[in-house]
């Protein structure tokens, strides 16, 4: 589920604000920018302003403050779900980051949803239905957060289990991220690009590392291979398409790039069917 700030109170907000912050100039910069008006185009091109010194609802998007003001304001809801022990009473668990979050529920997942539906509209936002479904996690999968969670298969064992791996969407961000860094027009020595491109894959498989992320980490490998090896041959003018010279073991051996298959964890066992 996904909230939507588009009609959040400026005043509730604030006090909740207020709350935590007690210097009068730094609630007065949050309250001005609250109102600052922001330049939208509309579905016929045309442009508009939303928002002002009038305005008393709404966040403006973009901004680099909103997910701390949307954290802030959806510790509200959790706050709620936590005094009426929904948890116990729905058998779930929520898990929340800034306006995106998800309940998982034993044979409840239709009332929490009416419940934060509810909820929700008491502090004066809205769930975007858009992005806002009921998932049988046996059956179908979902994302969130970067991951797929939902049903897998162990590769050895055949067996079946709930777990999680890196979403076709992330791996898919991440290859355009590669292809800028070994583009042709990029001269830098050969040290420095394989210094930003280890940098980039360190940190990406620094945070997808949980579940299954073997297939995700090979998908990125033979990725990086390809294009390093394209990278390469135009650079050193090499007369072939270079798969011997710039064979996959040299590009993730003598030449130093990191090979994401090697740092692959083993995938939980939790659940198991």
């Amino acid at each position: 589920m996904t909230a939507s700030f588009d009609t959040i109170p400026h005043d509730q907000l604030m006090g909740s604000v207020a709350r935590r912050i007690a210097d009068g100039d730094i609630l007065k910069l949050i309250k001005m920018w609250l109102k600052a008006p922001v330049e939208e185009t509309d579905g016929d091109g045309r442009k508009r302003l939303t928002g002002g010194k009038r305005s008393k609802q709404g966040t403006p998007q973009g901004g680099v403050i909103l997910p701390l003001l949307a954290n802030l304001y959806m510790n509200r809801f959790l706050k709620y779900w936590r005094l009426t022990e929904q948890g116990r009473k729905l058998k779930a668990y929520v898990v929340a980051y800034a306006d995106d979050f998800v309940i998982l529920s034993r044979g409840h997942a239709a009332e929490a949803k009416a419940w934060a539906r509810a909820v929700m509209t008491r502090l004066g936002l809205t769930l975007n239905e858009a992005k806002t479904s009921l998932r049988n996690a046996w059956r179908e999968r979902f994302n969130f957060l970067g991951y797929s969670f939902g049903l897998h298969h162990s590769p050895k064992s055949g067996r079946k289990y709930l777990g999680a791996n890196p979403s076709k969407k992330s791996v898919a961000r991440l290859k355009p991220r590669i292809s800028a860094i070994l583009h042709p027009g990029n001269i830098k020595p050969w040290s420095e690009v394989r210094m930003e491109l280890n940098r980039m894959l360190k940190g990406w498989a620094g945070y997808f590392n949980y579940g299954s992320c073997s297939p995700a980490y090979c998908a990125i490998d033979h990725h990086v291979a390809t294009r390093v090896r394209h990278f390469l041959v135009r650079r050193h003018k090499v007369p072939s398409l270079g798969t011997r010279r710039f064979s996959d073991e040299t590009i993730f051996g003598r030449l130093g790039v990191v090979r994401l298959r090697k740092l692959a964890r083993t995938p939980p066992t939790w659940a198991l069917v």
